[in-house]
């Protein structure tokens, strides 16, 4: 499983009882109890369970690391394919068909026909028992997408003549956007949930295939052919024993959501670089050359202003889906870092969907280099920032515009006692809620006690971090 040290659990066992649910992946934030099996994909040379069951075949997979850690990649030009037992010989259920809950990031390799996309192409599924038939005479149980990527059903056969599509709803999604689905039924009730709100409700569940089409198991991303794909990344997967209900949903959505809406190899498209900072007074949480390189002045160019701009810019491109780049920064003042800022799509700075990526600083007169390697497209956007930075976090006012997405006139913008620039010299997202509560190590210290102990969020502090004093960090107003 991911983000959990096993070397220190022993000695955790009484101290962490509260959050036994963390050490079964992604459960359901105060409802452990009812969940079945889930799917984090950390092994992804044979494919187990976080419960450690083999799957019963797979098939051109792939993984990547989009999701909350790994992820599984389902889009083949040939069959592909993940299939596990419905029911294992221990007697532990992985699904229920009759009642229960799926919950599952997914993040499609297409766009609905709606945003000029072309969707998946053909009935791709997200989850599926047995197999479709048209005079439903086998048995079938699914969650899948239409070929246009603008609907979501539900929908169950018998194999006696009888079937429902339960529940069907509208979706415009665009690529590089992952997205909770999260399906409860019952003999009552169905219900849809999509990025924790709820989509549509439908009828009970009345049907069910029979015993002899599941034991063929179920397939994650495809049908039993391996044709039918979602042509999509899949995370996360959870299921439960119990109809969930809409309140438990959504925590799960606003629990997790920071780990895929602010995975930077998604929302930014291009990495950041790597920064140190520096401590003083009001200290600087992200500096340094970052990706950039310096190959010689030009006194020509060099012109002192108060405003800073690109010029005697030339870009190449290169192998692997990089470009090269030489610039200057032109205007300016003598002796002044001025940071550089990357995207691969023109966003502005109220897209919290695709931040840019800091490059690293530069001086103005000087010939920057810079390479960015493994473009999603062809293209690629600098923009120039100044050292400002009116809230005195230690974050640029442009960097909190383009990157971290947080308030520049405040320096707590959550409002939870945490700073913006904490969050960010210590890699923890800067949006999305209850991030003050999250415990990253698994310590049993969440991020709001690490930063009153001055302690790192990303180290496991184990016992004697009770026997320290509140420090928090200095230069924060």
């Amino acid at each position: 499983m991911k983000n959990l040290n096993w070397t220190h659990w022993p000695m955790l066992l009484a101290l962490l009882c509260p959050l036994a649910g963390r050490v079964q992946a992604q459960g359901i934030p105060g409802d452990n109890t009812n969940l079945l099996t889930s799917w984090t994909f950390w092994d992804t040379n044979s494919w187990h369970s976080d419960w450690d069951y083999a799957p019963i075949s797979f098939t051109n997979l792939s993984s990547s690391m989009l999701g909350n850690g790994t992820a599984l990649v389902l889009s083949s030009t040939n069959f592909a394919c993940l299939r596990y037992k419905v029911t294992e010989t221990s007697g532990t259920n992985n699904l229920r068909l009759d009642v229960g809950t799926v919950i599952l990031w997914v993040w499609p390799g297409w766009a609905s026909v709606s945003q000029g996309g072309a969707g998946p192409g053909q009935w791709g599924r997200l989850v599926e028992a047995g197999t479709y038939t048209s005079d439903a005479s086998y048995g079938w149980w699914s969650i899948y997408f239409d070929p246009n990527g603008t609907n979501i059903y539900f929908a169950v056969q018998t194999n006696n003549g009888n079937g429902a599509t339960y529940l069907s709803a509208p979706i415009s999604w665009t690529t590089n956007d992952w997205h909770q689905v999260a399906l409860s039924y019952s003999s009552s009730n169905s219900a849809l949930y999509i990025d924790g709100t709820l989509a549509t409700n439908g009828a009970g569940v009345t049907y069910w295939p029979g015993p002899s089409v599941l034991t063929n198991g179920f397939c994650i991303g495809s049908d039993s052919t391996g044709i039918a794909q979602s042509h999509a990344t899949f995370d996360d997967i959870s299921t439960y024993n119990i109809p969930l209900d809409a309140t438990t949903i959504q925590a799960n959505y606003q629990s997790y959501s920071p780990y895929y809406l602010l995975n930077p190899l998604l929302w930014e498209s291009i990495s950041s670089a790597p920064y140190t900072n520096t401590a003083a007074a009001a200290f600087n949480v992200v500096t340094g050359p970052g990706y950039l390189t310096q190959s010689g002045t030009n006194a020509a160019a060099c012109v002192l202003s108060t405003n800073i701009w690109i010029t005697n810019f030339v870009a190449k491109l290169g192998t692997n889906s990089s470009m090269n780049m030489t610039f200057l920064i032109g205007g300016g003042s003598d002796g002044t870092l001025y940071d550089v800022f990357a995207n691969s799509t023109l966003a502005p700075s109220s897209d919290t969907n695709h931040p840019w990526s800091w490059m690293g600083q530069g001086y103005h007169c000087v010939t920057n280099n810079l390479t960015i390697t493994n473009l999603p497209n062809v293209a690629a956007f600098l923009i120039l920032g100044t050292p400002f930075d009116e809230d005195r976090d230690g974050l640029t006012t442009a960097y909190e515009l383009l990157v971290s997405k947080t308030n520049p006139t405040n320096a707590y913008s959550h409002g939870d006692g945490i700073p913006d620039g904490w969050l960010v010299l210590h890699r923890l997202p800067t949006q999305g809620n209850g991030i003050a509560g999250q415990d990253p190590d698994f310590d049993a210290l969440s991020n709001l006690s690490e930063y009153l102990y001055g302690t790192d969020p990303q180290v496991f502090q184990g016992f004697s971090i009770w026997l320290a004093s509140p420090t928090g960090i200095s230069g924060i107003p």
